[in-house]
C-alpha cells in the first residue's frame, strides 16, 4: 500500500510539474497560463493531450517536436521529474500530514520561482502573493503557534527592507524581500531565519565557484538559494536547530 501511495504522489508531482513549465514561460512573457492551449515554442503547433504526457512524451518523442522535428528544452523533462521526486520526499518527511500538502505546493512555487529569476533576476509578484496564501491558510487552519508565524513575517523581511532602503536597492532585490516575508508567514521566524542563512551560505559559496569556473557576472540572482533554504528549513529546520542549540547544553 505505501509503495502504491508513494507512485500516486509521485505521478500527481510529474503532473503538476507539467503545469509548472507552463508558469516557467509564460509568466515572463505575461501570457495567459490557464486558457491559452499548449504549443510548441518553436513552430506553435497546437500540442494534443499525448504530447503533453508528463516524462513519457518527451522520452518517447526523444526530445523533439512531433510537428517539426525541433529539440525541446530539457527543462521540460528535469522540472516534472525534480517536482515528482520532492513531492514524495516532502510527504515521507512529513509524515503524510496537513503540512505535506502545503510544503507541496510551497514547493512547486519555489521551483517556478526560482528558474525564473534565474532567467531574469525576477521574482514574479504572483508567485509571492501564493505563498503569501499559503501562509495565512496556515496561520489559520494550522495547528503552530500564530504568534510564531505571525513574526516569521517580518523577521527576515524587514531587515532585508532595512538594507534595501540603505543601499538604495542595490543590495537586495524586491522580490526577495517579499519572498521571505510571505515564507516566514509559512514556516516561522526561527525556521525562516534558519533558510536565510542556509540560502545566504549556499548563494556565496555556488556563485563564487560559477564565478570562477564558469564565468559568471557578479549580478546573483539570489531566489533559487533562498528558496532551497526554504525548503530543507520547512522539512528539516527544526531538527537541525534542536542538534544545534543541543551541542551547549
Amino acid at each position: 500500500m505505501l509503495a502504491l501511495i508513494t507512485v500516486f504522489i509521485f505521478i500527481y508531482g510529474i503532473v503538476i510539474g507539467s503545469f509548472l513549465n507552463v508558469c516557467i514561460y509564460r509568466i515572463p512573457q505575461k501570457e495567459d497560463i490557464v486558457r491559452e492551449s499548449s504549443h510548441c515554442m518553436s513552430c506553435g503547433h497546437r500540442l494534443k493531450w499525448y504530447d503533453l504526457v508528463p516524462l513519457f512524451s518527451y522520452l518517447f518523442l526523444k526530445g523533439k517536436c512531433r510537428y517539426c522535428g525541433s529539440k525541446l528544452s530539457k527543462q521540460y523533462p528535469i522540472v516534472e521529474a525534480l517536482n515528482g521526486i520532492l513531492y514524495v520526499v516532502v510527504f515521507y518527511a512529513t509524515d503524510f500530514s496537513w503540512d505535506s500538502i502545503l510544503y507541496c505546493l510551497m514547493t512547486s512555487a519555489l521551483i517556478v520561482l526560482s528558474v525564473i529569476d534565474y532567467r531574469t533576476y525576477e521574482i514574479p509578484f504572483g508567485i509571492n502573493v501564493f505563498l503569501f496564501v499559503l501562509g495565512v491558510i496556515r496561520c489559520v487552519f494550522g495547528k503552530g503557534d500564530r504568534g510564531t508565524l505571525m513574526i516569521g513575517f517580518f523577521a527576515v523581511s524587514l531587515f532585508l527592507l532595512l538594507l534595501s532602503l540603505l543601499t538604495r536597492g542595490a543590495a537586495i532585490g524586491g522580490g526577495d524581500i517579499k519572498l521571505m516575508a510571505a515564507a516566514g508567514l509559512l514556516l516561522g521566524w526561527k525556521l525562516i531565519i534558519l533558510a536565510f542563512v542556509m540560502g545566504c551560505i549556499a548563494g556565496s559559496v555556488v556563485h563564487l565557484f560559477r564565478m570562477k569556473v564558469c564565468g559568471a557576472g557578479r549580478m546573483l540572482a539570489l531566489g533559487p538559494y533562498l528558496s532551497v533554504g526554504i525548503f530543507i528549513a520547512a522539512l528539516w529546520g527544526n531538527g537541525m536547530i534542536d542538534w544545534y542549540l543541543g551541542l551547549f547544553m
